[in-house]
């Protein structure tokens, strides 16, 4: 068996020799967290995360790390540092959240973890390893926690005392038996920066988070984004970094990330709003599919756009935006256009508007198109 002929430290070092760039490895002990199972059930009735439709089965699932791997007995957990230097933004570009700024990090560490794993039952001499990877049901941050990688911030995300938060989580469950590392003693204290700083308070303040308030939820979900939580967006078109940039621990920690967590192309950290607003699937899928941000579609990062240019206030995008009303052919991205027209309000954006009303032919879009220019006492036509 592996412990026999490999130590604890070994192990530790074979997951260090196969991770590009820094990176924390802690042992956590596999057995069901029942305190995990039912802070998830509380999160799940409260509706924290009713945009993924979780429930108490989720949870079950995720506290139980026998789920993944019968027999299990530990969990080795892995911390990979991603964040690197900001692009400088000209005006007009969106913002994009720094873990999708590369190549999908899913690809990158799931090969990576099982080579770690592949290493481990070569050494055991029989297969006694599974990987987890934000792909399956597992309470990632709790047994990060428990491993002692760090504590779990207000902001919601594992906070590594040597790496700060802007960390990728990955898991190696395995059934032999590895000393178990001790829980840091740690928390956020009195510090509320991230919970001051979210624009939309997604963040409660105790430790707890609204998910369905929270940019990084708003710009993934394939529906429309609730009206009175556009204007709070600001310029992301995907994901939020805001809570993180804010932590100390994270702004201590700096840029750690390797050379692959750089952006893949000045698009993809930084695009420019008003090429994304038209973008098509040829352009998607080269640019943009190879990253987190491929697996929602192009009509999402469009509508995105579309928002984060009627927060920009640019009289001078109305033309693009009007084209836009004309041409886009998905209804969900008309309908934001709309929005951020009537956002803008200038007098060719109204007068646009009130030019495709008598055209538009779906519900949704003539509403968002009626409540633009009755906001400024006009009626439609």
């Amino acid at each position: 068996m592996l412990r026999s002929r490999c130590s604890k430290s070994e192990i530790v070092a074979l997951a260090r020799s196969v991770t590009e760039g820094e990176c924390d490895v802690r042992i956590a002990p596999a057995f069901v967290d029942e305190r995990t199972r039912e802070r998830l059930r509380e999160a799940f009735s409260r509706g924290d995360f009713a945009t993924w439709g979780y429930d108490d089965a989720r949870a079950d699932r995720a506290a139980d790390p026998t789920r993944i791997l019968a027999q299990a007995k530990s969990v080795l957990c892995i911390a990979f540092a991603y964040a690197t230097e900001p692009p400088r933004r000209a005006r007009l570009t969106g913002r994009v959240s720094n873990y999708a700024w590369s190549t999908d990090y899913h690809r990158r560490l799931l090969r990576t973890l099982h080579e770690i794993a592949r290493r481990i039952d070569e050494r055991a001499g029989e297969p006694v390893t599974a990987v987890a990877c934000d792909t399956k049901p597992i309470a990632e941050r709790a047994f990060a926690a428990k491993a002692g990688l760090g504590w779990i911030g207000k902001h919601t995300n594992l906070i590594s005392p040597r790496l700060g938060s802007f960390v990728f989580l990955g898991e190696i469950l395995t059934t032999l038996e590895i000393e178990p590392d001790a829980p840091l003693r740690k928390s956020c204290g009195s510090c509320s920066r991230c919970v001051d700083a979210c624009p939309t308070r997604a963040l409660r303040g105790d430790y707890t988070i609204d998910a369905t308030r929270c940019i990084a939820d708003l710009t993934q979900r394939t529906d429309a984004i609730p009206r009175e939580m556009r204007a709070l967006l600001g310029e992301w078109v995907w994901g939020c970094d805001i809570c993180q940039v804010v932590c100390p621990p994270t702004n201590a920690a700096g840029h750690r990330g390797a050379e692959s967590d750089a952006p893949r192309t000045p698009r993809t950290a930084a695009p420019d709003l008003l090429a994304l607003l038209r973008l098509r699937s040829g352009e998607f899928g080269r640019t943009f599919r190879p990253t987190a941000m491929g697996w929602r579609g192009a009509a999402v990062l469009r509508r995105n756009a579309a928002v984060a240019l009627g927060n920009a206030l640019d009289r001078s995008t109305v033309p693009a935006l009007l084209d836009a009303l004309d041409g886009e052919p998905h209804a969900m991205v008309r309908a934001h256009v709309a929005w951020a027209l009537g956002r803008i309000a200038s007098p060719t954006a109204l007068d646009g508007l009130r030019a495709r009303l008598s055209r538009e032919g779906d519900g949704s879009v003539r509403e968002e198109i009626m409540l633009a220019v009755n906001a400024f006492g006009e009626s439609g036509p």
